[in-house]
């Protein structure tokens, strides 16, 4: 019978060897690619890139082959992984997550943390979605954009989008990936650049929940300016707005109650409304109930959030709690470009770095599923322990490849750990690490 730690490894390659079943829908010549044996097959090159640490890509050849002397040559390797489409990948990621979901709950409640991250690529002027020209004091530089669902329970990431920055858009994004997921019971935690009643409306359409920061009652933007809410440090209150797009002086009579109507201003995206109004048309609403909730973060910090939990189970002092929870993302955000490698590639091409964020994405999501059955003890010490992230990326890095076996994985993983500091408010310093860009042709 296969150990945990075992039982993990087997779902990702047999994700692989699925994939590779059907390689001839993630390739670019369908009938000509990896149709012959070959030493750089379809499934070796994804398991490559899913091994790849931060080295040049010969000496991450020459780990892989483990320094054999038949070893594939960075030319092939570029050739090879040329004809397979980074869709391979984003379904690899797919494929693992359906393979590995555990459905942790929180009250009932999966705990899904949203949130965006720019990546800096090798600049490239060829590539219009990600490039930026030089302006004054600042030079060309190329930008995509990763948004990603991230189970704060089961700490992996449950979908990604990546797309280049010119074509970002945070919202779209999250209503994509909260439309096509297959998920039940969510609450959907975000930030404030996630404001909006279009999403809003995804989010209650697929009967989930939300928890999103929003603009201040103070600023004059924002769902809440445009709200009558008491004029107090901290409230609940619920609302339940019929949203319209259709100007009309009988509905402009209507939203003189402000907590009950609102127009919809031109320009402004909504999936659930008529894009357009004729004089004619009737006059459609949309209904969305949720609650605007103002608690205090220190004594002169409050925040706003607006929410559609319910407030007997989920009252203020809870709803702190939940999004004090986001945390877990921007943690996640941080080592999977630090210590993962999300900002260390081995190519310059688009296509390729999309396989490789994808790659990245997976094995973090496979550390952290090797590591949490890991029990860390340490007796007599004033901090808990948890395993130290930066080895154990190593660790199960090795392990994917057959180099260290369950029981010395454990251990490795439990010699090498961190203190938990709970409540740490001492910003790090930390400087930004800019893409590094290999001359991969050259052996």
């Amino acid at each position: 019978m296969l150990d945990q730690l075992s039982r993990i490894k087997y779902k990702l390659t047999e994700a692989i060897m699925q994939l590779s079943e059907v390689s001839w829908m993630f390739v670019k010549k369908p009938g000509r690619d990896f149709t012959r044996k070959r030493k750089l097959s379809f499934d070796r090159i994804v398991s490559l890139l899913l091994a790849m640490e931060g080295g040049s890509l010969t000496t991450e050849l020459l780990k892989y082959f483990g320094c054999s002397a038949d070893v594939a040559t960075s030319s092939a390797f570029v050739q090879q992984r040329g004809k397979i489409h980074p869709s391979a990948f984003s379904s690899l990621f797919d494929l693992f997550v359906q393979k590995t979901d555990k459905e942790k709950y929180y009250k009932g409640l999966r705990l899904i943390a949203v949130d965006g991250s720019d990546i800096h690529i090798p600049t490239n002027p060829n590539d219009q979605e990600s490039y930026f020209p030089p302006k004054e004091n600042l030079g060309a530089f190329n930008l995509l954009h990763l948004d990603a669902m991230y189970d704060l329970l089961q700490h992996t990431y449950t979908d990604a989008i990546l797309v280049g920055q010119r074509k970002a858009n945070e919202r779209n994004s999250l209503c994509d990936m909260v439309d096509r997921s297959s998920l039940k019971n969510v609450l959907v935690i975000a930030d404030r650049g996630y404001e909006g009643f279009n999403l809003m409306a995804h989010i209650q359409e697929k009967n989930w929940f939300f928890l999103i920061r929003i603009q201040d009652v103070l600023t004059s933007r924002g769902i809440a300016a445009g709200l009558d809410l008491p004029d107090t440090d901290e409230f609940d209150v619920s609302v339940d707005l019929s949203l319209t797009t259709k100007q009309t002086n009988e509905v402009k009579t209507l939203t003189k109650n402000r907590n009950k109507y609102r127009i919809l201003t031109a320009g402004t995206s909504f999936d659930y409304l008529p894009a357009a109004n004729r004089k004619l048309d009737p006059t459609v609403f949309y209904q969305l109930p949720f609650r605007i909730v103002r608690f205090r973060i220190t004594d002169d910090i409050f925040e706003t959030v607006v929410t559609n939990l319910d407030p007997w189970q989920f009252p203020p002092i809870e709803l702190k709690k939940l999004y004090n929870m986001r945390w877990g993302i921007e943690t996640s955000f941080r080592e999977l470009k630090y210590t993962v490698g999300l900002l260390h590639f081995h190519a310059k091409k688009v296509e390729y770095i999309y396989q490789e964020v994808f790659a990245r994405l997976i094995m973090y999501n496979f550390t952290e599923l090797v590591t949490s059955p890991v029990i860390i003890q340490k007796a007599n010490c004033k901090y808990a322990y948890k395993a130290n992230f930066s080895v154990a990326v190593h660790v199960c890095r090795q392990f994917f490849l057959g180099n260290v076996s369950p029981p010395d994985v454990e251990a490795l993983i439990q010699r090498h750990v961190s203190p938990i500091r709970p409540g740490r408010s001492r910003p790090r310093k930390m400087t930004v690490k800019h893409a590094v860009s290999f001359i991969y042709r050259v052996a």
